[in-house]
């Protein structure tokens, strides 16, 4: 779900139109579950599970391949992307297994590439990613995670930190279980992450500087106690 939610912060912030392919629902005996959780990371996020290799089952995704429209492929090595360009395009791709030893993808495809739809429309494929890091994305993250904004609007306190304060709505629906708290724990961790990313080089030496000076004023009272113990 945490890669899930990575992918959907950089759809939204491109202002692309994300969908979630569940591309090998064959390898299990149901998918309702799967699809169930992807659909919850965001209010009317289209979730589609199909196997990659039937051509009844990509036709789901012909309404996003016509004239004019572009789609592009974004995933984790061996997810099936070239599997599921192969049924789109009718080209012959290579493609591999995922390690049986640490259930990791292989990548297959090494560079950027865009195909030519029967429907009239593009594919771009991207290589398999193995990090995809946050930057500048803080709007896209509220539409991400908008139903936690929604509970942060009705706190009692404008600058809730969700954790033990009075009044707070978030921690008031994790209780009342509207509210996944794991949820909460990736949103914060989002946050944090594109906060640190998007720092510009002199808001991040700056920073450093404040924490330099608060490690050698805790050093110095140590010195000073240990001095004094004598």
């Amino acid at each position: 779900m945490a890669r899930l939610e990575r992918y959907l912060a950089v759809a939204q912030d491109a202002g692309a139109f994300p969908v979630v392919v569940i591309s090998k629902a064959d390898t299990v005996d149901s998918v309702d579950e799967y699809v169930a959780r992807a659909s919850r990371l965001s209010p009317g996020l289209l979730v589609e599970a199909l196997d990659a290799r039937k051509h009844e089952d990509v036709e789901r995704l012909r309404p996003w391949c016509g004239p004019g429209q572009t789609v592009a492929l974004l995933g984790s090595s061996g997810v099936g992307k070239s599997t599921l360009i192969n049924t789109l395009t009718g080209a012959v791709q290579d493609t591999r297994e995922i390690r049986e030893d640490d259930q990791r993808g292989r990548h297959t495809t090494t560079g950027r590439s865009m195909h030519r739809l029967p429907q009239g429309g593009w594919l771009i494929d991207t290589p398999g990613m193995r990090e995809l890091q946050l930057v500048d994305v803080g709007d896209a993250l509220d539409d991400v995670f908008s139903d936690i904004v929604e509970f942060a609007e009705q706190c009692r306190f404008s600058d809730c930190s969700h954790e033990a304060e009075p009044g707070c709505a978030v921690q008031a629906a994790i209780d009342d279980g509207e509210l996944d708290a794991e949820r909460l724990t990736r949103c914060r961790k989002l946050q944090s992450e594109d906060r640190r990313n998007t720092e510009t080089i002199a808001e991040r030496r700056a920073r450093d500087r404040v924490l330099g000076q608060m490690y050698k004023s805790i050093q110095s009272g140590q010195r000073q106690l240990k001095g004094g113990k004598k």
